[in-house]
């Protein structure tokens, strides 16, 4: 015994170290100085713009002119960039092989868990650095999700600030189970989040929530890229089990954000009350009115659509999968401009994991490209609309005192060329700069 204590005090040490080489917030107060600042609101950007940080927060937002510089503080004159709120992902599968991995077809039976949460690792320092200082895990195995944002928090690993949903509920051979394997080898339960009935759809929302779940997520239609014989429209949740999950997950004070791309499941989704729509691919315009009715929001994801679109045309999906994800890529196109013309509350997620990790930024572009946004639009979809479906309006998602420091630049103007949000060259999050001048590391 007396050998293993200090092994153990060793081993805390060392822990604790590998904690403080990324910090969890900043210290002192730093001055940004940028040729434009972009609040997130919509506003009109302020020209010749500072934000002032103090440790992790914002203590004032506003023209070099007007805004008072505390004594001692750092200056760092970022020239002509843009500063904008760190972007917000509200769709994304850190943990997992991208699709367009090889090694992704036979993940299921092949890897790992240690090999995915490593992964995982990697995912969450890409996303960080693409600017997405936010984002929201939407189903992983083993609550491998809790682990990572435990991780992040804690400060071993770079990566966003993370909501994170455990495993993702769905129907028994659904889209959230797991397809075309002998009986016995991938056997749900509500406990991993398959549940049919009233009752285990309860149980599954409890359980979810038990062990570190911030939001619920379910698969109420199909979807591309799993297996089974449903094509990819195919309703697969009640909207008496809908209901039940929705009233249950906001009694513990959860959100519920559905999967959901056929044109019918959608709105039941809606009338049960859940707060975001995943994909949405064939959404219709009474499905889009509905929507904008009851301020659920359409998280589009095109992204996932162009890459699935992009493994079809390459080869790299079977037959049956293909087709599916061709016919979601070209009615993704169409249902993002009837969201628009409804009023239907658009916020950005991209499906990183079918779509490359760190190329998050990308979304920007397609909303703007397939759905005809603004660019200014599209912003704000991704930073003050992402913020509200977290329920972190009060702490991230624009730029104004009292607020996290969650601040990215990228260079020149955006609502001149929105491909620049897809390259950020700073990246703040809690007053520590993780890409640029300054930087962690």
């Amino acid at each position: 015994m007396r050998q293993l204590i200090p092994a153990l005090a060793f081993f805390a040490l060392a822990t604790t170290a590998a904690a403080q080489e990324y910090p969890t917030r900043g210290s002192g107060t730093v001055v940004l100085r940028a040729a434009r600042v972009i609040d997130g609101t919509g506003a009109a950007p302020i020209q010749n713009g500072v934000v002032v940080v103090t440790d992790d927060r914002i203590v004032a937002v506003g023209a070099a002119n007007a805004v008072r510089i505390p004594a001692g503080a750092r200056t760092l004159n970022l020239g002509d960039v843009t500063l904008l709120p760190g972007f917000i992902d509200l769709h994304v599968h850190l943990i997992g092989r991208e699709v367009e991995d090889p090694g992704a077809q036979t993940s299921a039976t092949r890897d790992y868990p240690g090999f995915l949460a490593a992964l995982g690792t990697e995912y969450a320092r890409q996303t960080l650095m693409a600017g997405f200082t936010s984002a929201r895990m939407v189903g992983a195995p083993g609550f491998q999700d809790v682990g990572l944002r435990a991780a992040i928090d804690a400060g071993y690993v770079p990566g966003p600030r993370l909501q994170v949903a455990g495993h993702s509920l769905g129907i028994t051979g659904g889209h959230c189970d797991e397809n075309n394997y002998r009986p016995g080898l991938f056997d749900g339960t509500p406990e991993t989040g398959i549940a049919d009935g009233v009752d285990e759809v309860r149980r599954a929302v409890r359980y979810q929530v038990k062990y570190g779940a911030d939001v619920i997520k379910t698969c109420a239609t199909a979807g591309v890229l799993s297996g089974g014989s449903q094509g990819i429209g195919a309703s697969q949740y009640s909207v008496e089990e809908l209901e039940a999950m929705v009233t249950e997950a906001r009694t513990l004070g959860r959100k519920v954000a559905a999967h959901a791309h056929g044109t019918e499941g959608i709105k039941r989704a809606v009338r049960a009350g859940v707060a975001s729509i995943e994909h949405g691919s064939f959404l219709d315009e009474e499905g889009a009115r509905l929507m904008a009715e009851r301020g659920t929001y359409l998280v589009p994801t095109l992204m996932a659509g162009e890459a699935v679109e992009r493994a079809a045309a390459a080869g790299g999906l079977p037959p049956f999968i293909a087709e599916k994800a061709r016919a979601a890529a070209a009615a993704m196109r169409n249902a993002i401009k009837i969201a628009k013309a409804a009023g239907t509350p658009i916020a950005l997620g991209t499906d990183a994991g079918v779509g490359q990790h760190g190329q998050n930024g990308h979304e920007f572009t397609l909303m703007v490209q397939w759905g005809g946004l603004t660019p200014m639009e599209s912003i704000v979809a991704g930073t003050a609309s992402a913020a509200k479906v977290l329920g972190w309006e009060d702490r991230v998602g624009t730029l104004r005192a009292g607020l996290l420091a969650d601040i990215v630049a990228v260079p020149g103007d955006p609502l001149r060329d929105v491909t620049l949000l897809e390259r950020p060259s700073f990246v703040m999050k809690g007053g520590v700069v993780f890409r640029g001048e300054g930087a962690v590391r």
